[in-house]
């Protein structure tokens, strides 16, 4: 991606913050992650991820999770590392609506995702939770998850325990953080 892409990336998710009154600073736009996970040029903003760190160290994290509408953060876990349990995370939505899927059983009709189609074989969880402003749900260490964006996309607030991004395991072998 280069760098007029992800200044364009970067001020939408910004208004969309700003839209929901989420005041961020000068640097943290400035640090703000525009994940593509090294998919091929295109594949942005269908699968992809706007992050801004606010803490990461070695006993807590912090972030926001920016979704535009329809976008996906792939399916992944977070093993242990080092001997440590993997990532435990807490996703707590503050706008918009936000998809989660985790293994188990899929709701009954159709599920509120699109599963991106080039790509339907590297999405397996099913089990649907749904989150709109003020819910949040917490996953387990090691827990099988991919989340998508609503109608007018998510801001979803991540606190979790450290996160080492660079050790998440993802069912589409493509993909890479």
């Amino acid at each position: 991606m280069d760098a007029q892409e992800r200044t364009r990336w970067v001020e939408q998710a910004s208004r969309m913050l700003q839209d929901a009154g989420i005041v961020i600073t000068a640097k943290e736009k400035a640090s703000m992650e525009i994940a593509d996970f090294g998919l091929p040029e295109g594949t942005f903003p269908g699968i992809g991820l706007e992050i801004i760190v606010y803490v990461n160290n070695d006993r807590y994290c912090a972030k926001e999770l920016i979704l535009f509408p329809g976008q996906t953060c792939p399916e992944h876990r977070h093993p242990g590392v080092a001997g440590k349990p993997g990532k435990q995370e807490t996703f707590r939505c503050r706008w918009g609506e936000v998809y989660l899927y985790v293994p188990g059983k899929a709701p009954a009709g159709r599920l509120h995702a699109t599963i991106p189609a080039k790509r339907r074989d590297a999405f397996t969880a099913r089990h649907e939770i749904v989150l709109t402003p003020g819910e949040q749900h917490t996953l387990p260490p090691d827990t099988l998850h991919w989340f998508q964006g609503g109608p007018r996309g998510a801001i979803v607030s991540e606190f979790s325990s450290t996160s080492t991004d660079e050790h998440d395991v993802f069912t589409d072998k493509d993909i890479k953080r």
